[in-house]
């Protein structure tokens, strides 16, 4: 059984940090392992992601403020993320798809709140 499992979420003042880890079991050798978020009223969006071979892609909203990183010994994708704003506030979501889509697992979430 397949399991990507979020930790690091919380709150957070603007302009703070977090550090999301998502932790897979039950397969290895993911291609793409990477976060998307969902604010309330809004649809599920990319935030960042990374290959197996290090290759990135991050959303123009993040970009410089958030770097994705993987431990592909450990299974692990993690996301830094600095210079935090109000509108970054959302559940954030660990994913791990094939290259091919041949596969697409999702964790459970982890809420992040940017709040004063």
């Amino acid at each position: 059984q397949v399991q990507l499992v979020e930790s690091g979420g919380g709150l957070v003042q603007p302009g703070g940090s977090l550090r999301l880890s998502c932790a897979a079991s039950g397969i290895f050798n993911i291609y793409a392992m990477g976060w998307y978020r969902q604010a309330p009223g809004t649809q599920r969006e990319l935030v960042a992601t990374i290959t197996s071979g290090g290759s990135t892609v991050y959303a123009d909203s993040v970009k410089g403020r958030c770097t994705v990183s993987r431990d592909n010994a450990k299974n692990t994708v993690y996301l830094q993320m600095n210079s935090l704003k109000p509108e970054d506030t959302a559940v954030y979501y660990c994913n791990g798809r094939g290259k091919f889509d041949e596969y697409d697992y999702w964790g459970q979430g982890t809420q992040v709140t940017v709040s004063s």
